[in-house]
């Protein structure tokens, strides 16, 4: 997957579509908001920067978004799988690494998707699928990068 389109996807259309489709939930009083983002946004990610930074950008604006619109009957869940039964190591071109050669036991996506719209409907502002995901993350968010770097650099690179 180029650059380019990764940017447009995970970010410039999200943050459009969402900007464009907040002022009716807000005017009517209610809505719910899904962004998909990853486990991957809450480290960088050596070999998949842009990718990994552009999940960073959407765990950021949904929990901005739904802290700033508290109390309007408005919530706002970020959804973070990890590696999901999906094409997306072919997509982006990373069917050799070692993450995609060695996980035996990837979340099919339909249980992402039930996962994901449960913490919806229960108004969760992040929801992270499956407990090692859920341990990724922490380790993400709360390990020193000189730690998280080379491991996920590991994960991403080719034998």
């Amino acid at each position: 997957m180029r650059i380019g389109e990764i940017l447009q996807v995970n970010i410039v259309a999200l943050t459009e579509l969402t900007r464009l489709l907040l002022p009716g939930m807000i005017a009517r009083g209610h809505g719910r908001v899904m962004l998909v983002a990853s486990v991957a946004g809450f480290q960088p990610g050596p070999r998949m920067a842009a990718y990994f930074a552009s999940k960073s950008y959407v765990l950021s604006l949904g929990e901005a978004l739904a802290y700033e619109l508290r109390g309007t009957g408005i919530s706002v869940t970020v959804l973070c799988p990890g590696a999901t039964a999906t094409n997306f190591f072919t997509a982006a071109g990373n069917d050799n690494s070692i993450m995609a050669r060695h996980l035996r036991r990837m979340m099919p996506a339909e249980d992402v998707a039930r996962l994901g719209y449960r913490g919806l409907a229960a108004g969760r502002r992040v929801v992270i699928t499956g407990a090692m995901n859920w341990l990724v993350a922490q380790a993400g968010r709360f390990m020193p990068h000189r730690i998280t770097l080379p491991v996920t650099d590991w994960l991403m690179r080719g034998d």
